[in-house]
């Protein structure tokens, strides 16, 4: 068979193409080591745009420290401090701006899904196990920031009051406590809260013309700026639990707070991206005021080992006891079908975006009950933080100790309290729990800018809490569906009786 001019060419046009092609292959086989620099390449590009927030957090930490060290010896003014500090004045702004709205269409939100007519037991339990595991959380982290005393240090320690003075503080905190839960303005509870103090009356006694004096020390009531934490937490939870009741009725006005709580999530997840800005400006101002800059790392340091451990006790210990007592099963053979969850959390830093991953494991590894784990994993990932509630527990006693500050009992009791209110109403997306936080060292009486400190190891700390929160979600699930198989034996029944 003869070839034509045009299958020449052709084939021409396949001989030169062929050779490039087999000149590619060899050039890429003498280069292997460029392409899987190329790799690697992309593999970094990919993983800092999926931890881009994370990795400005690390840059501006470390930069804050290092701006914060080059100006020391400048011997800043107060002044200029303040000048170098603003934009982290405008970080704290905008949490305190966002701290109103997002607590209480997170409380709403969250309780008014609670069915009541349609879970019964099984809404109360789950919210049962909700609030205890938060508190136990809140008072193991109590419990080890005042036992290690991660911000003592050798500095002078302030004087601390008389035991009759200290008696009477525990009583007015108490006083103060139940005051603040019943607030007589739901307006001014949003920026004010009932403080009562101490004032000094004059008596003056006459007796046959003589006159004698005498100075009373009496309690008078008072007010403190800041939020009624309390106060709009059980108005939230009342008016949510209120509304959850009324069915269709109430549906519009749970579609709008829903709305809103989405609305503030997203507005939380844009403006927390100027954090990293607000955190090195902050930083820097703190070393800048440092008398003893190596004192304050040490302490950070013991700050965050503190955290950790209270996480692993309630993780490894706390959750799986309480599982075990409750189930009677292994709890750590359960944990074991959560491990692409937990991971998932541990990478994302997001217990809202772990909650399909969740759901899948839960359903087919630990065969949980479609019914509970889809009623109570999407409440628990607003509602249930515990790693959440350890971590602010112990912040805020770190704080109060960098700061040479005594907490008595009632304000222990009190800080418990606020903590597990601060963390329910947490949003669960990345680095929320700074708008949380703030609350916390608002409400007692603690500097807000010392936040900055708190930032340093918040990258890994904000990822720990949110695993432990997932955890507890998880552990839940399988606490309330263990306590409720009777009622779903019989639901699942009825539904069996309707089909047929």
């Amino acid at each position: 068979m003869l070839l034509n001019p045009n299958d020449l060419s052709e084939l021409d046009s396949v001989e030169v193409t062929e050779p490039q092609g087999n000149q590619t292959y060899h050039k890429c086989n003498k280069s292997s080591d460029h392409v899987s620099c190329t790799q690697n390449g992309s593999n970094v590009m990919t993983f800092l745009k999926r931890n881009a927030f994370v990795v400005l957090t690390m840059v501006s930490v470390a930069i804050g420290i290092g701006l914060g060290f080059a100006l020391r010896p400048i011997n800043m003014s107060t002044r200029d401090i303040k000048y170098l500090t603003f934009p982290g004045e405008l970080l704290m702004r905008i949490l305190q701006m966002l701290v109103l709205p997002l607590l209480i269409s997170s409380l709403i939100t969250g309780m008014s899904s609670v069915d009541r007519k349609a879970y019964g037991k099984l809404g109360l339990r789950a919210l049962s196990f909700y609030m205890v595991t938060t508190i136990i959380a809140a008072f193991t982290g109590i419990a080890l920031a005042i036992l290690i005393q991660p911000g003592k240090s050798s500095r002078t320690a302030s004087v601390s009051s008389s035991g009759e003075a200290e008696a009477v503080q525990t009583v007015d905190s108490f006083l103060d406590l139940i005051r603040n839960m019943i607030p007589s303005n739901l307006i001014e509870a949003c920026f004010r809260k009932v403080r009562f103090g101490y004032g000094y009356d004059l008596v003056i006694y006459s007796y046959r013309h003589l006159f004698q004096q005498e100075v009373l020390v009496v309690p008078v009531p008072g007010t403190s700026d800041g939020i009624n934490i309390l106060g709009v937490l059980v108005f939230s939870v009342a008016f949510g639990l209120t509304l959850g009741s009324m069915g269709t009725e109430g549906k519009p006005l749970r579609d709008f707070f829903d709305c809103l709580n989405k609305a503030m999530m997203r507005l939380v997840s844009i403006v927390i991206w100027y954090s990293p800005v607000g955190t090195l400006f902050l930083l820097a101002g703190q070393v800048v005021k440092m008398a003893d800059p190596g004192e304050i790392g040490r302490e950070v340091a013991m700050y965050a080992l503190t955290v950790i451990i209270g996480l692993i006790i309630h993780s490894f210990f706390t959750l799986p006891l309480i599982y075990f007592m409750v189930t009677r099963k292994n709890p750590f053979r359960f944990i074991g079908g959560l491990l692409q969850p937990l991971t998932t959390a541990f990478g994302t830093s997001s217990s809202s975006a772990t909650l399909p991953v969740t759901l899948h494991c839960m359903e087919e590894n630990d065969n949980m009950d479609t019914q509970v784990a889809r009623f109570m994993l999407p409440i628990g990932a607003t509602m249930n933080m515990d790693g959440a509630a350890l971590y602010e527990a112990v912040a805020a006693l770190f704080i109060a100790q960098v700061n040479n500050m005594e907490f008595n009992l009632g304000q222990i009791i009190i800080l418990s309290l606020i903590v597990t209110a601060a963390s329910t109403g947490a949003a669960g997306i990345p680095q929320a729990g700074m708008v949380s936080m703030v609350i916390v060292l608002a409400s007692v009486g603690l500097p807000t800018e010392d936040i900055s400190l708190l930032l340093i190891f918040d990258w890994i700390l904000d990822r720990l809490r949110t695993t432990t929160n997932v955890l507890g979600d998880c552990i839940g699930v399988g606490v309330v569906q263990h306590l409720s198989r009777h009622e779903l034996q019989s639901f699942q029944g009825s539904l069996v009786n309707i089909s047929m």
